[in-house]
């Protein structure tokens, strides 16, 4: 019943057709699908250095929060969409890396009558699987992003348990019932079809999966919200052309924030998608907000 009573409010401004949103401007789907990937391709090599200065660094902090919220355990397999640059790939493999460590430090304090060969047998076998079987998919639609992502894994000496796809969020190139934990992290507002996105990754969770999303979305707080658009409209663009050369991408990446559904649109549609116990925590006063739910 939620479905169908839902299913026109997670339409609404999504649907194929002429109604659709770049940004302020109005675009049929095609339109859309191609200018996002445009801009994409246009900012990849400067994203990282965009995200610090547009964020002053916190967007490290609420990545944080996103892989601690996770709280991967060895074995789980992630899939991370809209994640070519490695961001949440990283950290996940460098929280699952820590929790194999202290497990392994537990595990030979227990064994204090070892000899020093068979401590040190134990701990080079252990070492060398440092991930427990964790393996993370980052799956992102833009060749750009990708090739900087892997450019970055290389120089950072990850490979362990790390595997690249292109693919679309809204039709992802993977079995059902595969994945212990998705995400998306600063990315679902980029995609043309969001409910064709949340359907997916509910196809793909294992029964018992998690879906986490972290992005932009309303702040509530009146006063912040303006100083928030005057730093939005005014400053980010203007970075956007001294750092990236690109003000049209960045001043489109802003205007995109606006048009985003806030957070208790985007949590019924994530219902309407399937998901069960979806609640949102805010950050920083609904600058960002962590969607969370499960398949169950």
């Amino acid at each position: 019943l939620s479905r169908v009573r839902g299913a026109p409010r997670a339409l609404r401004g999504l649907a194929a057709g002429p109604g659709m949103h770049f940004g302020f401007q109005s675009v049929t789907e095609e339109e859309r699908r191609e200018k996002i990937y445009q801009v994409f391709e246009s900012v990849a090599k400067k994203y990282d250095v965009m995200n610090d200065s547009m964020t002053l660094g916190i967007h490290r902090v609420w990545k944080d929060i996103l892989v601690h919220k996770m709280n991967p355990c060895p074995g789980t397999l992630l899939l991370d969409v809209a994640g070519g640059t490695g961001d949440i790939a990283f950290r996940f493999i460098n929280y699952v890396r820590s929790i194999r460590e202290r497990q392994l430090q537990r595990k030979l304090k227990q064994h204090q009558n070892l000899s020093w060969q068979e401590i040190f047998e134990n701990y080079q076998e252990d070492r060398f699987n440092s991930l427990g079987d964790s393996q993370v998919v980052v799956c992102d639609i833009n060749r750009e992003m990708l090739k900087v992502g892997k450019q970055k894994a290389q120089h950072l000496g990850y490979s362990e348990g790390l595997s690249w796809v292109l693919g679309n969020a809204e039709e992802l190139p993977f079995d059902d019932d595969k994945f212990d934990v998705y995400t998306i992290a600063f990315g679902i507002r980029n995609v043309t079809r969001i409910d064709l996105a949340l359907q997916e990754a509910y196809r793909v969770l294992k029964p018992g999966g998690r879906f986490l999303c972290l992005e932009f979305s309303h702040v509530s707080n009146p006063l912040l919200s303006r100083l928030y658009d005057l730093y939005s409209f005014q400053v980010i663009p203007v970075l956007g052309e001294v750092i990236a050369g690109d003000w049209k991408s960045y001043q489109y990446l802003v205007e995109s924030i606006r048009q985003f559904p806030p957070q208790e649109e985007l949590k019924a549609m994530i219902e309407d998608a399937g998901f069960f116990k979806v609640d949102y925590e805010n950050l920083n006063f609904g600058i960002v907000a962590i969607h969370s739910g499960f398949k169950l």
